[in-house]
């Protein structure tokens, strides 16, 4: 097998290492994506991320048959909030914000039922799962030195919402080095216009902030690559 595999994407072929990939999946919570949780308790339509959960599912398949290491980040907070900035903590309506009860439990508190990953994308044994405070999956946490630790210098993304934490956390990988892929039909927003900003803009200029392509064109490119 070659050292690097061409994945066509855009703005244009992603050079993908696999010995030294991991992949990360974003917030794909309860609490954000079933119905009658806190996303839908705030008027959103949770169908349009429910959709991607079996491409999601599909990819962690793939990934875990390839090997990568896998990443789970949920986006909570302590019990007593102390790793809750309280400019965060005033956001959203006056009776659903964060550690305020909701139809799942306490809003994005760790060990309650809405906090929890879907069953038909849990993580497996041995997968890393990161509890981080803020949107962007190294702010606060051991991701960087994990990786670093690891090996790992490319990762593909996937979860939910595409403009939110998946964005943020991709443009932070990026500043830190890591060659970033996200996986189109494997992320999800609220609001379809912004899931298309969102990968405008971090594709736009030569991938400046990464690139991203489909479940697809990453399977036909690694089990071509896999299959000499």
């Amino acid at each position: 097998m070659s050292a690097l595999v061409s994945i066509p994407a855009a703005p244009f072929a992603f050079p993908l290492d696999p010995a030294h990939t991991a992949l990360v999946v974003i917030d794909m919570q309860r609490d954000f994506i079933e119905p009658g949780g806190f996303g839908e308790a705030l008027g959103n339509d949770v169908s349009r991320l429910t959709s991607i959960v079996p491409t999601v599912a599909a990819l962690l398949a793939l990934a875990r048959r390839l090997g990568w290491p896998v990443l789970h980040t949920r986006e909570s907070h302590r019990p007593d909030l102390s790793d809750c900035p309280p400019a965060k903590q005033r956001r959203g309506l006056p009776s659903l914000r964060i550690g305020d009860p909701g139809p799942m439990g306490r809003i994005l508190i760790q060990g309650e039922p809405g906090n929890a990953i879907l069953d038909a994308v849990a993580p497996l044994p041995g997968e890393w799962v990161i509890d981080k405070p803020g949107k962007g999956m190294f702010y606060a946490t051991e991701v960087g030195t994990l990786l670093a630790n690891h090996g790992i210098t490319h990762l593909v993304f996937a979860g939910v919402t595409t403009e939110v934490c998946v964005q943020t956390s991709m443009r932070e990988a990026n500043d830190r080095g890591f060659d970033c892929l996200l996986i189109e039909d494997a992320t999800a927003s609220y609001f379809p216009e912004f899931k298309a900003a969102a990968i405008a803009m971090m594709t736009a200029q030569g991938a400046i902030v990464g690139w991203s392509t489909s479940l697809a064109a990453l399977s036909e490119a690694v089990g071509r690559d896999y299959a000499k």
